[in-house]
């Protein structure tokens, strides 16, 4: 029995797990952006975003032991890129012919990041548009921190050289 004016202590409850439909709502824009940057076509773009969220969807029970939910979205999407390029490159070497469309989306100013390498690309988006670290880029890209800083160095000297007025 209880003393009149004692502090009853209710058990804490268990925080509820993640909701993916909030997580995806909250990061999808941002992951479809950054790969249109790496694409530079916006239907790629969204292909992969889908594919990288699927991925992350399939695992979504065991959320607790991704230690960067957004870092593993944003690597399965990066992979999934390297994966089309290499079966692209493959598919050449069989002499398909690849047929490429027009997006008029692609006419936005972006035409000189498309002079960029999709590495360097990848490496800028995540360091100057997300604001990654170069460890934490490193490991969404599956390279090395010195890597990254030298593709974005090398992405940054393409930039300033297609435009002289931000030199």
């Amino acid at each position: 029995m209880q003393a009149e004016g004692d502090v009853i202590r209710l058990p804490a409850a268990e925080p509820a797990p993640p909701d993916f439909a909030a997580f995806f709502a909250e990061e999808h824009a941002g992951l479809f952006k950054a790969l249109y940057f790496v694409t530079g076509n916006r239907s790629d773009a969204a292909e992969l975003a889908q594919d990288a969220f699927l991925k992350l969807w399939e695992r979504w029970d065991r959320i607790e032991r991704i230690h960067d939910p957004t870092g593993y979205l944003f690597r399965a999407a990066l992979n999934g890129f390297r994966m089309r390029t290499r079966a692209a490159v493959r598919a050449t070497r069989r002499l398909v012919p690849i047929v490429s469309t027009t997006d008029p989306f692609d006419e936005i100013d972006l035409r000189m990041l498309l002079d960029l390498s999709p590495r360097q690309r990848a490496a800028l988006v995540l360091l100057d548009m997300y604001g990654y670290g170069s460890e934490e880029a490193a490991r969404i890209m599956g390279i090395r921190p010195s890597t990254v800083r030298a593709l974005a160095t090398q992405g940054r000297a393409v930039l300033r050289k297609g435009n002289p007025h931000d030199a």
